[in-house]
């Protein structure tokens, strides 16, 4: 028996728990203008009623391929669905965001107007949980690689990852997505490629961004950002002609030993100075282990930037305690 012939695209959504906004992800996908797609759905082993919504859909749309399977994490499911997707082209999605109608429409387009481009995501327009804007500081995503390299060396967003669509024997080429990068695999991804293709983004804004409590972001909020920086150094290294001391990890050691992993002194130092500034504003970091990365920078000297104000807003929380540490720590810093 023949097989069909491959799709244009594949679209790749893992899903864990994701029974709230799955339904609304899934019709926006549907109801792209670009209909040439295949749509890889794998359920990480939900507990809720996300399998049955993800059948539904299968038995309404013949182009959803819907995988099930015991919860193993983002990474091995991102990787799965790589390995399985039959097009050329792979299309990431997550289960609570919203997609353009004519996203796909634009992207294919770029990518056959641009092959020395691997990667083009798009500008989003971010949303709380209930759909309405949400407001963020950050600068906008760069359109092309030269942006992209600046942007890299001042430490601004790159792209948004469920915006995203890139050529999939590049990904594939550079490995996949590294384990050891958990919570910020997507970065480490776009770090590797930005030194074998060109990264872009579409000006237009052709997917809603959710924010909500209980997001990745806001529950590990100190891993993806030690990740990230991390990630960055690797980069780095790279870029000067040294071996990545990351590439075969599959879990990253403790803050404490990448003086060894990097084999130089003052890597760990930086790290908890990077980390130091960015966590202040995640109430998740100050709650975990990132309050003890605040505590330990200001012993080795760090700067006091913006410290008395997270003692007041430690206050807000409800945490006199971790407030007067941080103020006992400032004074004796």
């Amino acid at each position: 028996m023949t097989s069909p012939p491959a799709p244009a695209i594949s679209v790749a959504m893992s899903v864990y728990n994701g029974e709230r906004f799955l339904g609304e992800a899934i019709e926006s996908v549907l109801a792209q203008s670009f209909v040439d797609f295949e749509f890889l759905i794998l359920d990480d082993g939900s507990r809720d009623g996300t399998r049955d919504i993800i059948s539904t859909y299968a038995h309404i749309d013949g182009r959803i391929r819907p995988i099930f399977r015991e919860n193993r994490g983002l990474v091995a499911s991102l990787n799965q669905l790589l390995a399985e997707a039959r097009a050329p082209l792979v299309a990431r999605m997550d289960a609570d965001d919203v997609c353009h109608p004519d996203r796909f429409e634009y992207q294919t387009r770029f990518l056959a107007a641009h092959p020395d481009y691997g990667v083009v995501g798009t500008r989003c327009t971010d949303i709380d949980e209930y759909g309405q804007p949400w407001p963020v500081c950050s600068p906008p995503h760069p359109l092309a690689h030269e942006g992209f390299l600046a942007a890299i060396d001042k430490g601004e967003p790159l792209l948004c990852h469920p915006s995203v669509m890139y050529r999939r024997k590049l990904v594939l080429a550079v490995g996949g997505y590294h384990g050891a990068f958990r919570h910020c695999e997507d970065l480490d991804l776009w770090l590797r490629l930005a030194s074998v293709t060109r990264l872009g983004n579409c000006p237009e804004e052709l997917l809603h961004y959710r924010h909500y409590a209980d997001q990745v972001s806001s529950r590990h909020a100190t891993e993806q950002q030690t990740g990230a920086a991390v990630a960055k150094l690797a980069y780095l290294e790279r870029s000067a002609g040294r071996p990545d001391p990351t590439a075969k990890l599959d879990r990253l050691p403790p803050i404490d030993d990448l003086d060894a992993l990097f084999g130089r002194e003052g890597i760990a130092r930086e790290v908890r100075a990077t980390l130091a500034q960015g966590l202040l504003y995640s109430r998740a970091a100050l709650r975990d282990e990132g309050f003890e990365v605040i505590i330990r920078n200001l012993r080795e000297g760090g700067t006091h930037a913006g410290m008395w104000r997270t003692v007041a807003r430690l206050m807000r929380y409800g945490d006199p305690a971790r407030a007067v540490r941080l103020a006992a720590a400032l004074v004796t810093s």
